[in-house]
């Protein structure tokens, strides 16, 4: 069987293909659990393959983001605004974190709008100097969280489009 064909007409395929959209920073959960959900995946499904995906980043950012920064500073210097921007992101997103830390880091990553999520709030909480210990708890009750609206925004928007509200 091919991967197109594997990804597209199997139910471990579909679950795969959702985990690593939700994988992508900006589409995350908020992408990936609807994207699931109308590949034919049902909720039970697509819901945890989408949570998943979505913090499979996450340690990584939280305990590598720095030292990553660091040496594209020093190997990629091209790439300096990237870097410059992200950092600059990290520190205001942080400032909104930092003020009530855990409880705060939980609340910013559950909000599913743009520009909130686990990939920022896990670079936030590097960037706080949180340790992955504590970090990783409140990334991963504020994924679950977006995760119950994004489904129930699933649903209802299944819904409204498909007549039965």
């Amino acid at each position: 069987m091919e991967l197109f064909q594997f990804l597209t007409d199997t139910t471990q395929g579909k679950m795969l293909l959702t985990m690593l959209v939700s994988m992508i920073p900006i589409i995350e959960l908020r992408g990936g659990l609807p994207f699931g959900v109308a590949m034919g995946l049902p909720y039970y499904l697509a819901f945890p393959a989408a949570v998943v995906g979505n913090l499979i980043p996450a340690p990584f950012i939280i305990v590598y983001i720095r030292r990553i920064f660091e040496l594209m500073r020093k190997y990629l210097p091209r790439l300096n605004g990237l870097v410059d921007k992200l950092e600059k992101k990290a520190h205001l997103k942080g400032r909104k974190v930092q003020k009530y830390q855990y409880l705060g880091l939980w609340l910013f990553v559950a909000i599913p709008l743009p520009g909130t999520g686990a990939w920022t709030g896990s670079l936030a909480a590097a960037f706080l100097g949180m340790r992955l210990k504590k970090a990783m708890p409140a990334v991963v009750l504020g994924v679950l969280t977006a995760g119950c609206i994004m489904l129930g925004l699933t649903h209802v928007g299944i819904n409204l489009f498909s007549g039965t509200i």
